[in-house]
């Protein structure tokens, strides 16, 4: 189900489900590395939400973004500071990994950097 909170739209586990191989969309884990590492959603990456600032300017802000944390919270601000500069289309997955029933993969597996998909504009 969709819904909106601050003026982010929200998914729950079943909207997200939907949506999670949409080539269109940009799923980020924003939660650190050790959490991501414990149990992530197969094919999402990783950018801990204190890097976001940094690498905000870099990113395609044309393109939707679903950020991803524990619970919800931190993707949220995330979400909203994506918002505030400039990102249009950007989705919360309310609930969070505590939520996700799919399947995880463990360890590093993907992680955002200058050279990902998500920085060519």
């Amino acid at each position: 189900m969709k819904s909106e909170k601050e003026g982010i739209t929200q998914w729950d586990y079943e909207e997200l489900q939907k949506h999670l191989h949409d080539e269109h969309l940009v799923f980020i884990d924003v939660r650190e590395p050790d959490e991501y590492e414990e149990g992530h959603i197969p094919g999402v990456p990783l950018m801990p939400m204190g890097e976001v600032p940094e690498r905000l300017t870099d990113m395609d802000s044309e393109k939707t973004h679903v950020f991803i944390c524990r619970s919800g919270g931190r993707s949220q601000r995330v979400a909203q500071y994506a918002k505030e500069n400039g990102f249009n289309r950007v989705i919360n997955f309310d609930g969070g990994m505590l939520s996700f029933e799919g399947e995880k993969n463990t360890g590093e597996e993907k992680r955002i950097d200058q050279t990902s998909e998500l920085y060519s504009k």
